[in-house]
C-alpha cells in the first residue's frame, strides 16, 4: 500500500515523492498520445492527423470536465483523510462516482447528436468532416469509463498513494499503442480503430483501479455504501467539483476557439498545431502534477489543522515549480528544430516549418505556467474555488481575443504570443491575493 500522510515529514520531499509518479504517468500517457498522432501522420497521412487535432480540443472539454469535477471531490477526501474520517471519505467516493456516472452517460448521447454542429462551429474543412465526425462519436462513448478512472485516482491520490495510478495508466496506455502499431500500422485499418483502441485502454484503467481499491485500500472500499449519493455531501461536492469543473473546462473552451482560428489557416497549420500542442502537453502536465501535489498537501495538513506547516509547503511547491519552468522551456528551445519531424515525414516541409516558428516562441514562455499551475494548487487546497475560477477565465479570455486579434499578422505564432498575455494577466491577479493569503496560512470560505 503506497499510502503518504503529508501532515508529517519535510515538505519538499513529500512533494517530490508525490509529484513525480504523477509526473511520469501523465508523461506516459502524453507519449501514447503523441505516439497515436505520430502513427496516425504516418501510416494513415496527414489528414488523419488532422482530424485527430481537429478533434482534441472537444475531446479535451471532456477529459477536463471530468478531470476538473474529480480534482474539487478529491479536495475533500485528502481533508477526510487528513482528519481520519474515513467513513465520510467512502461516502465522498461514493457521492462523486454515482453523480458522475449519471453526467457522464448523458455527456455521451448528447455528444453523439451534436458531434456534427461541434464540428461546423469548428470551421472543419470539407475533407476532413466524415474522418473527423467518426472518430470523436467513438471517443464519446469512453466517456464513463474516463470518469470512473479519474473518479479512483483522485481516491488514491486524496490518500497519497500516486503510485497506483501510474502503473494502471502505463499498462493501458502501453496496451493502446499496441493496438495502434497492430491495427493501424501493420493491418491498415483507418482512423475509426485509434478511437476503438483509445476507448479499449480507457476502460481496462478503470477495471483495474476498482479491483485494486477494493482488493488493497480499505479506507476507500466501498463494501455494503456501494454505489449511492450522500445528501449531506452532495452540496459540498457539487460546490468544489462544479468550480473544478468550471476552470478546468474553460481551457479547452478556450483551446477550441483557438483551434477555430488555426483552421483558417489551412491544413498545413491545422496539422503543426496538433504537433506543437502534444509538445505543450508533455511541458504543462508536469506544472499541473506539482500543483495536484501541494494541493493535496495543503488539504490533508488542512483537514489535520496543521496551519504551520502550509506556507512552508507552498513555499518549496513553488521552487520547484519555478526550476521546473526554466528547464523546460531551455530543452524545447534546444530541440525546436527535431521535435516536429516526430510527427510528420521530412517531406511535409511547409508543417515542419509551421511547428518550428510556433515552438521557437513558445519555449520562452513556459515559466509563466509553471508559476500560475503553483499558486492555482495552493487556492484549491485551502478552498479558494472561486480565485482560481476567477484567474482562468481572465488567461484564456485574453488569450482568444489576442490570437484573434494577431492571426492575420502573426500567422501561428500568434497563439504562444497570445498565451503569453494571458499568463501575465493571470498572475497581476493572482499574486496579490496569494501574498496576502501567506500571510494568513490558513483556509478561507470558497
Amino acid at each position: 500500500m503506497a499510502k503518504m500522510d503529508m501532515t508529517r515529514g519535510n515538505p519538499a520531499k513529500l512533494l517530490i515523492n508525490y509529484s513525480i509518479p504523477l509526473v511520469l504517468g501523465n508523461l506516459f500517457q502524453l507519449f501514447y498520445n503523441a505516439a497515436d498522432s505520430i502513427i496516425a501522420g504516418r501510416f494513415i497521412g496527414k489528414d488523419a492527423l488532422a482530424a485527430i487535432g481537429m478533434s482534441a480540443p472537444i475531446n479535451n472539454i471532456i477529459i477536463l470536465s471530468i478531470s476538473g469535477i474529480c480534482i474539487g471531490a478529491g479536495v475533500l477526501m485528502s481533508r477526510q483523510f487528513g482528519a481520519n474520517r474515513y467513513e465520510d471519505l467512502k461516502k465522498e467516493l461514493s457521492t462523486t462516482l454515482a453523480l458522475g456516472l449519471i453526467v457522464s452517460l448523458i455527456v455521451v448521447v448528447v455528444g453523439i447528436i451534436i458531434t456534427p454542429f461541434l464540428l461546423r462551429l469548428l470551421n472543419t474543412p470539407k475533407e476532413l468532416f466524415s474522418a473527423t465526425q467518426s472518430y470523436l462519436r467513438i471517443i464519446f462513448i469512453g466517456v464513463p469509463f474516463t470518469f470512473v478512472f479519474n473518479a479512483l485516482s483522485s481516491g488514491l491520490k486524496s490518500v497519497g498513494d500516486s503510485k497506483t495510478s501510474l502503473k494502471f495508466l502505463m499498462f493501458s496506455s502501453a496496451l493502446n499503442l499496441i493496438l495502434d502499431i497492430v491495427f493501424i500500422g501493420i493491418l491498415g485499418f483507418k482512423i475509426r480503430c485509434s478511437a476503438i483502441t483509445t476507448v479499449t485502454a480507457e476502460a481496462v484503467s478503470a477495471i483495474l483501479s476498482a479491483i485494486y481499491i477494493r482488493k488493497k485500500i480499505p479506507e476507500l472500499r466501498l463494501d455494503s455504501l456501494r454505489l449511492k449519493i450522500d445528501t449531506g455531501l452532495l452540496k459540498t461536492t457539487l460546490s468544489y467539483g462544479s468550480a473544478t469543473a468550471l476552470q478546468q473546462t474553460i481551457q479547452p473552451i478556450c483551446k477550441l476557439l483557438i483551434q477555430s482560428a488555426v483552421n483558417t489557416l489551412g491544413v498545413d497549420a491545422i496539422a503543426a498545431f496538433n504537433a506543437v500542442s502534444r509538445i505543450d502537453d508533455f511541458a504543462f502536465i508536469p506544472e499541473q502534477n506539482i500543483a495536484v501535489g501541494i494541493t493535496t498537501y495543503i488539504a490533508q495538513n488542512d483537514g489535520a489543522d496543521k496551519k504551520d506547516r502550509i506556507r512552508s509547503g507552498i513555499r518549496q511547491g513553488l521552487l520547484l515549480e519555478i526550476a521546473y519552468g526554466i528547464l523546460i522551456g531551455l530543452a524545447v528551445f534546444l530541440m525546436r528544430n527535431m521535435i516536429p519531424t516526430l510527427f510528420v515525414s521530412a517531406a511535409e516541409t511547409e508543417t515542419i516549418r509551421e511547428a518550428v516558428k510556433y515552438l521557437s516562441v513558445m519555449a520562452f514562455f513556459y515559466i509563466l505556467p509553471s508559476l500560475t499551475n503553483g499558486i492555482q494548487g495552493m487556492f484549491r487546497g485551502i478552498g479558494r474555488m472561486k480565485i482560481t475560477v476567477a484567474a482562468t477565465a481572465i488567461q484564456a479570455g485574453l488569450r482568444v481575443v489576442f490570437t484573434y486579434l494577431l492571426i492575420s499578422k502573426l500567422q501561428i505564432i500568434a497563439v504562444p504570443f497570445a498565451c503569453a498575455f494571458g499568463w501575465i494577466a493571470m498572475l497581476i491577479f493572482e499574486i496579490p491575493i496569494a501574498i496576502s493569503q501567506f500571510g494568513k496560512a490558513n483556509r478561507s470560505p470558497s
